[in-house]
């Protein structure tokens, strides 16, 4: 008997298509790209058993480029798909991109209770703070203030925090990552993939058209050793060109920031994402705000909790198992009432 030949491992370019790639130059999409196309053939799992959805929006454009299987669905429906197909094909890897047009606007209700449900999916969360395919015009996550072509005097809305609605919203895996940041984004892609359960990653995104420089105070070395604050599992939370700040308790029950000097280095927080209780998260979300003084970067929340598709999957079975009625008994219920 011959030995079985094992076929050669996957590698970037078996993800790759041959649709041309189509975001505007500079964009931080082709980032995003690349590092989702060189994570996917480190994870062991076949290339046809990846499928790809998305919405509305220029981040929706991402099936097109993935060699893998594909859904570009409806505005803000990409959850909604997305449910649906881990549902009935539990071996299927599926992840969603959408954007923060996408996502947070018409797609906030299907975003939430995919979050809500757990549901074994992960969500790449584009936010470059602009509607980019619709030509400018302010997105639930700008600025107040921000001048686009929608808000002429500037936007009065209060923009989302989208790691504190996911975290309201119970996903079992928070994080953030900066496009620029190939390192930091492949590693939290990586934990996001090997995550059982909904997994959200917001991706600060470059629009260079509609919204350039957005980001561009954290990707100034200086600037940035001031005002990112990496989160490494079982390390107290510091930062600083001379990692002189850390993270405290603050007197309120939330998070505070303070130099180590002073607040003492007993008292800087070591990072826990696997703490239940959401407050800490949540806590750790609102150290930042739209002026980007302070941002958290890395995994925020990671729990272990049971998943929606895991569960329908066993109610099902359960039904099958007992011969449960027919479609019609079902759909009656134990309740019907006879009208005269």
């Amino acid at each position: 008997m011959g030995t079985a030949t094992l076929p050669p491992p996957l590698t970037k370019k078996d993800f790759q298509t041959d649709q041309e790639v189509r975001w505007c130059p500079g964009c931080g999409d082709y980032a995003i790209l690349s590092a989702v196309q060189s994570v996917f053939p480190e994870l062991g799992i076949k290339r046809e058993n990846f499928v790809v959805v998305s919405g509305i929006g220029c981040s929706s454009r991402f099936p097109y480029y993935m060699n893998t299987f594909g859904f570009h669905t409806i505005h803000g429906r990409a959850p909604a798909v997305a449910t649906g197909i881990k549902a009935i094909r539990p071996d299927l890897e599926v992840w969603v991109a959408t954007g923060d047009g996408d996502a947070l606007s018409i797609g906030g209700n299907h975003l939430i209770h995919a979050l809500r449900r757990n549901v074994n999916i992960k969500i790449l969360l584009f936010n470059n703070r602009i509607y980019g395919l619709t030509k400018g015009q302010y997105s639930p996550t700008s600025g107040q203030g921000m001048v686009t072509k929608s808000t002429p005097m500037g936007s009065v809305d209060t923009p989302f925090n989208p790691l504190s609605l996911a975290i309201g919203a119970e996903a079992s895996f928070v994080g953030r990552a900066l496009d620029s940041d190939r390192a930091g984004l492949t590693e939290v892609l990586q934990a996001a993939a090997r995550h059982r359960g909904s997994a959200l990653v917001e991706i600060y995104q470059n629009c260079p058209i509609f919204n350039d420089g957005a980001f561009d105070v954290l990707k100034d070395a200086d600037e940035a050793a001031q005002r990112l604050i990496p989160l490494r599992t079982g390390e107290p939370i510091r930062f600083g060109p001379q990692q002189e700040f850390g993270v405290k308790r603050g007197d309120w029950g939330g998070l505070d920031i303070g130099k180590v000097a002073d607040i003492g280095e007993d008292n800087v927080v070591v990072h826990d994402p696997s703490i239940a209780d959401t407050s800490y998260a949540f806590a750790l979300s609102r150290l930042g705000d739209q002026n980007l003084n302070h941002v958290p970067l890395g995994i925020l929340r990671q729990v272990e909790r049971p998943t929606y598709d895991d569960g329908a999957r066993a109610q099902v079975e359960q039904a099958r198992e007992a011969r449960t009625p027919d479609l019609q008994g079902l759909l009656r219920g134990k309740d019907t009432w006879t009208v005269a």
